[in-house]
């Protein structure tokens, strides 16, 4: 650590965007380049603490989000910033995480809740920084393919495009395998593609690291739904071992709200989905997306997915724009329950939240509100939504909400974004596959083994684990590929 002192002589400096009020005009990321002198004196901050609970990636009572999921040697290559020496740096970050472009976009950064600077100051700017090293990265050129120095004559099948897939495609292609991902779509990269916008994480972003991958020698075949276009059977015949990384994408349904068939209610990724493809098919210049333009919108969900539909409506030009959170407030500080180094449930304003102030004059949230009944104008379309103020309680251990008395209130909407999470993945290529699933609906196979009940096999992200976050998917992915290396060849060089 070359300045002890960093972290008390310097003030936490978050990473430049685009005005809000500016970039909802367009499609353009939001992120900035800061100065490298700035991203070396954020580095600087970094205490190089004896335990770097950044890093830790592990789990502690009621979260699972504590440190990095996927180990980044974040004191270390913090420190080699602060340096100056930014290919070391690069070259430290990439053992632990092939994909610090998508990370450094898209990740909450738990391990900047668990930094220790955080125990009484404002964290390290942890993620910022490894954005800027894996750009600089690019830019200078240090960032080229690598092919395998032998290959191993076996062929795994990648189910899946998205994080989880891309890591395991990577690291099985690094060992020496031959590698080809099937992707149902038309484009690569799953959610990393269709289902964050653009002004978040860019196509492009996406396709450089894919046509890296290529180079490598890794073959993506989209268009192809195995179970549909390809059956199982079929596929089996072709490759020595399997991955499966489909995602979790049954959405939760709001079956038990009258009128949740009404015209102009929508299931968020829908949404996004046809968003995206209508922006790089054609500059949404045809009508083939779902249009927020001129619409009182209510977004009911408060997580991520929620944002990013709040994202998309205000660049619509939607009239309104309502997220309904089911939850209360949070407030500035940590409450008892919620001490670091646990991701910390603070308040905290989203970049979509920010551009729906900047546009409509104030947040969209609004807190605790429980939907009732969705409104008809009598000829099926959506007009409204009759909620109340609900708490959250616990009984027997699940979550109950209690409607408040006296709070309904009608809330005016003819579009209704539902972005209330995921059930689990899909069922038919499960059922097909004859795998054995949990009692949540996805994919039995335990962690750190990855293996499903089917030999040769492996499932990994949120099909196993359920719903979470791009970084654990590459953390996932990458651990799957280790067993399938083991499994192809009875011992394995992966990490």
């Amino acid at each position: 650590m070359g300045h002890p002192t960093g972290f008390m002589d310097i003030a936490r400096k978050n990473p430049p965007k685009r005005d809000p009020e500016e970039r909802v005009k367009d499609w353009g990321e939001y992120q900035l380049t800061p100065p490298e002198e700035e991203v070396e004196e954020q580095a600087a901050r970094c205490m190089d603490c004896g335990i770097p609970f950044c890093q830790a990636g592990t789990n502690m009572p009621g979260s699972d989000e504590i440190g990095c999921p996927v180990y980044n040697l974040i004191p270390e290559w913090n420190d080699l910033v602060y340096r100056g020496q930014w290919k070391e740096a690069l070259q430290r970050l990439h053992k632990t995480n092939n994909f610090p472009e998508f990370t450094g976009r898209v990740c909450p950064a738990p391990c900047e809740g668990s930094c220790t600077v955080a125990i009484d100051a404002e964290p390290v700017t942890i993620k910022s920084i490894e954005l800027q090293i894996v750009e600089k990265g690019f830019r200078e050129g240090w960032i080229t393919a690598k092919q395998p120095l032998h290959r191993t004559g076996k062929k795994v099948a990648v189910i899946g495009s998205g994080p989880a897939g891309l890591a395991a495609a990577a690291q099985l292609n690094r060992a020496g395998h031959e590698v080809i991902v099937y992707e149902k779509e038309d484009r690569v990269g799953g959610l990393l593609t269709y289902g964050i916008p653009d002004v978040k994480l860019p196509y492009e972003t996406v396709l450089r690291r894919v046509r890296l991958l290529e180079e490598e020698g890794v073959t993506f075949k989209t268009g192809v739904e195995i179970g549909t276009t390809m059956t199982w059977d079929e596929l089996r015949t072709h490759v020595d071992g399997v991955v499966l990384c489909t995602g979790a994408q049954v959405p939760r349904d709001v079956e038990d709200v009258p009128g949740h068939n009404l015209s102009g209610i929508e299931y968020a990724m829908n949404f996004l989905t046809q968003n995206t493809k209508a922006l790089l098919n054609h500059n949404l210049r045809n009508d083939d997306y779902i249009s927020a333009e001129g619409k009182h919108v209510v977004v009911i969900g408060g997580g991520d997915t929620g944002v990013d539909c709040i994202t998309t409506s205000v660049r619509h030009g939607a009239k309104s724009i309502t997220q309904f959170d089911i939850n209360t407030e949070k407030g500035e500080e940590r409450t008892e329950d919620n001490p670091w180094p646990l991701f910390p449930m603070t308040y905290k304003q989203e970049e979509g939240q920010k551009e729906a102030e900047a546009v409509y004059g104030e947040d969209p949230r609004a807190y605790q509100w429980l939907t009732t009944e969705f409104i008809s104008d009598g000829a099926g379309n959506l007009t409204g939504i009759k909620a109340m103020q609900a708490d959250t309680v616990y009984e027997d251990g699940k979550k109950v909400r209690k409607p408040i008395p006296e709070t309904e209130r009608v809330w005016e909407a003819d579009l209704v974004l539902l972005a209330i999470g995921f059930t689990g993945p899909e069922r038919d290529l499960l059922e097909q596959m004859g795998l054995t699933t949990t009692k949540h609906g996805t994919v039995s196979a335990e962690y750190g083994d990855y293996a499903t009940s089917r030999e040769g096999v492996f499932a990994a992200g949120d099909n196993r684990r359920g719903q979470s976050l791009v970084v654990w998917a590459i953390h996932e992915g990458r651990e799957a590929a280790r067993e399938c290396d083991r499994y192809l060849t009875g011992s394995t060089i992966l990490p």
